[in-house]
């Protein structure tokens, strides 16, 4: 399934720096959760979603993806799994979709983040080899790369994300009305903010 960039909803990590008794994407927030909410924006994009989680939050991916599209690996810190981290999560995801169009990376806790946006990165892929949202000249998510640049993407691992390829090749900032590009969930009082916020309430966005 080709012809349009593929969103990854990267939900494997083990968010440590939130000190709640459950894992911070499986918090409540609305009718959902705030991985709930992450997917069910990025599944309003109209692009194709995969995501990358764990078998614990495997179940919730699952309310809103198909379960073809959620791929499962082991919890960060497993014995024998030192390649586990963002970047061997992000290469999983773009391997799943190695026909897409691009792909477009998001963290799963980030609820806020506009379907609109996503498409906004997206449309940049067509002539840059990596774009990023931004609000009011500051740079967040999603991070979006070109097919060019798929073989590099497949081969990452460990924890070092796609810093390097960022670096590496010219990148274009794609300036948004949506400060949800710069909100992640990793604190308690993050969580109470995202809330008072009402992060459920997504933009409508055009047909792909």
């Amino acid at each position: 399934m080709g012809g349009r960039p593929a969103v990854i909803v990267l939900a494997a990590g083990k968010g440590s720096r939130f000190l709640g008794t459950e894992h911070k994407l499986a918090q409540h927030l609305g009718a959902t959760t705030v991985f709930g909410c992450t997917l069910q924006h990025a599944i309003a994009s109209h692009l194709q979603v995969i995501v990358v989680t764990t078998e614990g939050l495997a179940d919730i991916a699952r309310r809103s993806v198909a379960a073809r599209d959620v791929i499962v690996l082991p919890d960060v810190g497993a014995p024998g799994q030192a390649q586990l981290g963002m970047g061997y999560s992000i290469a999983c995801g773009v391997a799943a979709r190695p026909d897409a169009d691009g792909w477009l990376i998001l963290p799963g806790d980030m609820p806020r983040v506009q379907p609109t946006t996503l498409q906004a990165v997206a449309r940049e892929l067509d002539h840059h080899a990596v774009a990023y949202a931004q609000y009011k000249g500051r740079r967040g998510h999603p991070v979006g790369f070109s097919p060019e640049l798929y073989s590099e993407l497949a081969e990452l691992s460990g924890d070092e994300g796609a810093r390097r390829l960022i670096a590496r090749y010219p990148a274009v900032g794609v300036e948004v009305d949506d400060p949800g590009v710069l909100v992640d969930v990793d604190t308690l009082a993050d969580l109470d903010e995202v809330r008072r916020a009402g992060a459920a309430v997504a933009a409508p966005a055009p047909r792909w």
